[in-house]
């Protein structure tokens, strides 16, 4: 049996709700038919998952025919599942396309994106190896590449907040592998195919070696974001419009980020998130979750200026400074007198501060307002009410 084609926008809608009483059927949180890369030498083995279009909490109408075509070609979809993954073939296809009828002559622009997918594929042959639609039911541990790409897709398209989705296991589900380009290629192949590859000339010039590709290599910035070297930041990062991250020392791993314009010449760890307007100097390291947070993840306030080669162990508030060269961990003695106390308190006025001279930095996380420095004859670290504001200049974000 086959899906009939659908003659209205009223029928599609009929369709639509048909297929949500399926039984078992369940709505996905995300869903996308993704090109994947398969194993040289293990052709089982994906790769790497390219989505065009990465679905995340929309467009159920097109998840659902997704189903149904998939249903009509005899490929059961499990419900019961936290996740589902499918090769699809030429019947689902030509189900999708009779479903779709009424939208098909719509211009490339107009047309909905899930929709020009079908039509795209309709177009070429062979499409029963390279191409899997994939179904995120329930944000738990993934258990395929698919779905660990389709978050990482859903993190780098700001569908989903940073630090909001389930990651756990990914690196043991993602296989460790030459990039060459966009094309992942199986380490044990190229040591069994080393010699002759070599003496002939095409032994690949690997650009590295990783579970994760770069953040390039699928996603498109915003039109006012740059990205001066594409090793700089790794896929599952996200970027909001207006960021610079410039070559050197500077690092964005997956699941961190920005959230507005940001300078960013340091590194920012995983799980760690920038405000706008701050700028992370040369350098300078916010400490991820597993370099010395203690698993908890930091966050970074607006209009903050982490100097160069500083180094962050805890969360910052709005418009704090981080002189250069100095660490802020948990554990750091602050020192901080009456005066620079009470100016401090102003700042946070619905926080109540410890009187005290010497404080943890821990006990100063997420204060607006702080100056973190260190005096050049003692060594000791102080902090004090900040009074330089801290401003990108717009003409570069």
């Amino acid at each position: 049996m086959a899906i009939s084609i659908i003659e209205s926008v009223d029928k599609f809608k009929e369709l639509v709700t048909e297929i949500k009483s399926i039984e078992g059927y369940k709505e996905p949180i995300g869903f996308g038919i993704a090109r994947v890369d398969r194993g040289q030498k293990n052709s089982e083995k994906i790769l790497q998952a390219s989505y065009a279009v990465a679905n995340w909490k929309e467009n159920f109408g097109s998840a659902n025919i997704f189903i149904k075509a998939l249903i009509e070609s005899d490929i059961k979809v499990d419900f019961n599942s936290s996740e589902f993954v499918a090769t699809i073939n030429d019947d689902f296809i030509a189900n999708a396309l009779n479903a779709f009828a009424p939208f098909l002559d719509e211009a490339v622009g107009e047309a909905h994106k899930n929709v020009q997918v079908i039509k795209t594929l309709a177009r070429m042959k062979d499409i029963g190896r390279d191409f899997r639609v994939a179904f995120i039911f329930e944000d738990t541990n993934p258990k395929s590449v698919e779905s660990v790409y389709l978050k990482l897709y859903a993190l780098s398209l700001s569908f989903a907040p940073l630090r909001s989705l389930n990651l756990n296991g990914a690196f043991g589900v993602l296989s460790n592998v030459a990039w060459v380009g966009n094309t992942p290629y199986e380490l044990e192949y190229l040591r069994d195919n080393e010699i002759e590859m070599k003496l002939d000339g095409t032994f690949p010039c690997i650009d590295s070696v990783d579970k994760f590709p770069r953040y390039l290599q699928h996603i498109i910035p915003a039109d006012n974001t740059r990205i001066l070297d594409s090793s700089k930041v790794r896929m599952g990062a996200q970027l909001a419009g207006g960021t610079t991250v410039m070559a050197g020392a500077s690092y964005i791993n997956f699941n961190a980020g920005t959230l507005g314009a940001v300078m960013v010449e340091g590194r920012i760890s995983s799980s760690a998130v920038v405000g706008a307007g701050s700028d992370v100097g040369g350098g300078a390291s916010i400490l991820g979750v597993l370099s010395g947070t203690d698993g908890n993840p930091i966050s970074i306030g607006e209009n903050t200026l982490l100097g160069a080669n500083s180094v962050t162990g805890i969360p910052l508030g709005d418009g704090c400074i981080v002189d250069a060269g100095i660490a802020i961990l948990a554990g750091t003695k602050v020192s901080i007198n009456e005066e620079a106390l009470a100016k401090i308190q102003e700042a946070n006025p619905t926080i109540s501060i410890e009187i005290k001279n010497i404080f943890k930095g821990s006990e100063l996380a997420s204060l607006n307002g702080i100056h973190f420095r260190q005096n050049s004859q003692t060594g000791q670290i102080t902090a004090s009410r900040s009074i330089r504001e801290v401003k990108l200049n717009t003409q570069l974000h």
